[in-house]
């Protein structure tokens, strides 16, 4: 645990004047207040900074807008994006009146469900492993009035830049959906992923790998090393913030939207999972199906059963449903398979290792808040464990290609938000043992992801004038 002596210390050491404050709203936006750094102290980390929680969205009416910050010292890190030494810190937010947490408070629901796994006696720690994929646009502009709608995004390696007059055009574009892991002169992003990388690694965030992503047009993925839950969505919220300012640094425009592109791949958060206890990995058997343990399998079973009302909070955005289409890239089908892309859960097979065993759920994309997010996703394969939900048997074949009696009898992910909505509306009870979910702040959520499936039907569309205006 850090104290603040500690962290005043290391504040002179590093020249740091200023503290900031990250505070995520419920829909998953970070947020930042900033404050002199002679003004965290003793009495500040203990009673908190107040601010209007009215102001960010999905907290507080107005009429109970007053609450507190209380920053998480253990989160302290040197923010690698500022020129100014600048220490940022997470903060949990609390009731002034009561000295609660509160309700709404993503990171709150986070460590709730780490405390129920741990009640259940199932295991003591559960590891998440997200991978974001996003773009890096050199250009990007879009416009909604009641008498326009428009979006042109731009990227140096768009394959439609091959007969551009650049002055001059040198060529090396990348073609739709041939964008993975090319060598420069193609990949054009690598040294920004590199900065990227870099300023992870300074804010104490392992990266194992980056690389350019199967579409076109800047898109890219840094992977990083798996942690417990609620700190692998801290870190999530790191690495989102790092790629768009130091993409933002480089010139480049970055976005975790699941599909901005018409055409080419999407971008998902293909999240790994693993529960441990003791220190000793609980998903192992080497003598099961692609080393997977009974527990493992349970597991599985409750993501797949629980999936269409995971889909509200892994894939919370009408955009998402542009990228989980049958018969394209996205996986959307509910089935589980060793190696196989086309499944909803894939079992990775690069290593034999027991520490190594893991699943991996597709469907969830950047949009997502990371804290609600890894906590359904965990409440729904303990559901699984405790009450022993078989999976059935794996699918190991290219679902894409099975003959269409056959694919109509693989169940899917909801083919919209509103239909992932519907289906939280009618599966959340798994959510609220332990009390780690609230049935508050799912109904909130379900009300603020209605308003915007609302919004995005009451607008006509760019390719609506194509289909109709002439007809």
């Amino acid at each position: 645990m850090a104290n603040l002596a500690d962290i005043r210390q290391r504040m002179t050491s590093e020249g740091v004047t200023r503290v900031d404050l990250r505070v995520t709203d419920l829909p998953g936006r970070w947020h930042h207040f900033s404050v002199p750094a002679g003004r965290l102290t003793e009495e500040s980390t203990v009673n908190g900074f107040g601010f209007d929680g009215s102001s960010l969205r999905g907290f507080q009416a107005i009429e109970e807008s007053d609450m507190l910050l209380l920053p998480d010292l253990d989160t302290a890190v040197v923010d690698p994006s500022e020129a100014v030494p600048t220490l940022a810190i997470i903060c949990d937010v609390v009731e002034p009146q009561t000295g609660e947490r509160y309700v709404r408070d993503p990171r709150r629901i986070a460590a709730l469900a780490e405390s129920y796994l741990r009640s259940t006696g199932i295991a003591d720690t559960a590891n998440f492993g997200p991978e974001l994929e996003f773009f890096l646009f050199d250009d990007a502009r879009f416009q909604q009035n009641a008498n326009t709608a428009f979006f042109t995004v731009d990227s140096v390696e768009g394959p439609w830049n091959s007969g551009q007059d650049e002055h001059p055009n040198l060529g090396a574009k990348i073609g739709t959906k041939e964008g993975y892991s090319p060598v420069p002169p193609a990949d054009q992003t690598s040294g920004v992923r590199w900065a990227i990388s870099e300023a992870l690694e300074s804010a104490g965030i392992e990266v194992e790998v980056h690389h350019h992503e199967v579409a076109a047009a800047g898109q890219g993925e840094i992977a990083t090393k798996y942690a417990s839950l609620r700190k692998k969505a801290d870190e999530t919220q790191w690495y989102k913030y790092l790629v768009r300012t130091i993409g933002r640094a480089h010139g480049k425009a970055a976005t975790f939207m699941p599909k901005p592109i018409f055409g080419d791949n999407g971008s998902g958060m293909h999240t790994h999972q693993s529960l441990w206890k003791d220190g000793v990995p609980l998903f192992h058997d080497a003598n099961g199906y692609a080393s997977l343990s009974q527990t493992a399998r349970w597991y599985i079973g409750g993501l797949l059963t629980h999936a269409p009302a995971l889909m509200a909070f892994c894939a919370p955005s009408t955009n998402s449903y542009k990228r989980l289409v049958p018969g394209f890239e996205a996986p959307v089908n509910l089935a589980y398979s060793a190696r196989n892309r086309s499944a909803a859960v894939r079992i990775p097979t690069y290593s034999s290792a027991a520490g190594a065993t893991r699943i991996e759920f597709r469907p969830p994309d950047g949009t997502s808040n990371p804290y609600l997010a890894f906590a359904a996703m965990l409440m729904a394969g303990v559901d699984g464990i405790r009450h022993q939900i078989d999976p059935g048997d794996p699918l190991d074949r290219n679902i894409y290609e099975l003959r269409a009696e056959e694919a109509a009898r693989v169940p899917r992910v909801p083919g919209s938000l509103e239909a992932a909505l519907d289906a939280l509306a009618g599966d959340q009870t798994f959510l609220f043992e332990g009390a780690v979910f609230t049935e508050d702040l799912v109904a909130r959520w379900i009300a603020m992801k209605r308003e915007e499936v609302q919004a995005a039907a009451l607008r006509p569309t760019p390719y609506e004038y194509e289909l109709y205006f002439n007809g």
